[in-house]
């Protein structure tokens, strides 16, 4: 009897020993579950992702870019680079210049005689890391260790889309982080025009400056509509015959280098001596200058880098050219040169008036052409640039040449 009893004690004792441990297990589990639980729920909560740069983002928006390439990009970027000639030009345009990080090889140069106003109003970019070589020549390992969140790339004006969305995605490859590629455009025609509004909208919807961007299109349209209505009802017959010679192309170059499509000349209606040799630079010859025989001569002080003058040494010492009417008549005049880097539209436009100015006075009689080309450099840039630019070249834009 008493051996039952104690087998049912011990019974009793072991069943009562495994609930104690079974309550015991069950609370763990319990603040383990609890603890799990908290953990999940969390970045459910959170509209936030880690991207591969680092920083916390919202998951970010799809944009097509220039070349029809649809990239995801964060929706608030603040630190951006440029690559390719004229990109950084464009976020000057646009006011985003602060979100730059990195620059090229080009900006970092101190050049005896800069060209470009955008730089002449920043400074500061010079002080800026080195992403890589000039004209979008990139070093990925450079642009990862300043961990930009977007980069934006322009192509070559008039060059194919395959080439920039190829090289595009090879460095969206090999850094991980998005590039949004660009036509970089022009204003010589319609289609490239499309193009450059088009690339402007794309850089303010990546940038959040949308406002600016139609700012700058509806800005660019309408100087050049002023220009329009200001000569667009002169004559064919009393319209004046003209060349611009020494025009910058990746260097300085003499008084053969010209531009058949000159917008200036287009814009104010003058006939352009050298239309109908293509629609890009064109380097003539010599003797067609002499054949031509324009009424004024415009001369892009960008050649004074030549040396011996560049272009204006030779009107003054090749016997070949002093017989030009331009020249014996002292219609020779000194335009801002405009490509350094690409195109700096700001110069377009204000050399546009000057040449204007000179050819149909009684058309621009209320334009003072060095007033207006700092209203031009202040709207694009944010300051009146053009004594400072037209000092790098000895003070000859927009002034008559003495021959």
């Amino acid at each position: 009897m008493k051996i039952f009893q104690s087998i049912k004690l011990n019974k009793v004792m072991f069943i009562g020993l495994l609930i104690a441990v079974l309550l015991a297990s069950s609370g763990c589990t319990e603040k383990a579950t609890s603890s799990e639980d908290v953990k999940s729920v969390a970045p459910a909560e959170s509209s936030e992702v880690t991207l591969n740069n680092g920083l916390e983002e919202s998951a970010g928006i799809t944009i097509t870019d220039g070349f029809g390439r649809n990239v995801t990009i964060p929706e608030n970027p603040e630190k951006v680079v440029c690559s390719g000639a004229g990109c950084l030009r464009y976020l000057v345009y646009l006011q985003a210049q602060d979100y730059i990080v990195g620059v090229d090889s080009i900006e970092k140069t101190k050049n005896e005689i800069e060209g470009r106003p955008y730089v002449l109003a920043n400074p500061q970019l010079k002080d800026y890391p080195l992403i890589g070589e000039a004209r979008g020549k990139d070093d990925p390992e450079k642009i990862i260790e300043i961990n930009p969140q977007v980069i934006l790339k322009t192509s070559m004006i008039g060059q194919s889309s395959a080439p920039t969305a190829a090289e595009a995605d090879t460095l969206q490859s090999k850094t991980g982080i998005p590039v949004v590629s660009l036509p970089y455009g022009s204003l010589r025609n319609e289609k490239e025009k499309a193009e450059m509004y088009r690339s402007l909208r794309i850089m303010g919807e990546v940038t959040g400056k949308q406002a600016r961007a139609e700012e700058v299109i509806a800005y660019i349209n309408a100087t050049m509509q002023d220009l329009e209505n200001r000569t667009a009802d002169i004559p064919e017959s009393e319209r004046k015959i003209v060349y611009v010679g020494g025009v910058s192309m990746s260097g300085a170059h003499g008084i053969i280098s010209t531009e058949p499509a000159y917008p200036p000349f287009l814009w104010v209606n003058a006939k352009n001596a050298a239309a109908g040799s293509g629609t890009d630079h064109a380097d003539i010859a010599k003797e067609a200058l002499v054949n031509w025989d324009p009424e004024y001569i415009f001369i892009d002080i960008g050649t004074l880098q030549l040396g011996n003058e560049g272009a204006i040494g030779e009107l003054k010492n090749d016997t070949s050219l002093q017989g030009l009417s331009a020249v014996k008549n002292g219609k020779v005049y000194g335009v801002i040169p405009y490509n350094f880097y690409s195109t700096n539209y700001e110069s377009v436009l204000a050399n546009a008036y000057f040449v204007g100015k000179v050819l149909y006075p009684e058309r621009f009689e209320d334009v003072d052409p060095e007033a207006k080309a700092d209203e031009i450099y202040t709207f694009f840039l944010g300051k009146p640039e053009f004594s400072d630019l037209n000092g790098q070249y000895n003070d000859l834009g927009f002034k008559q040449i003495p021959q």
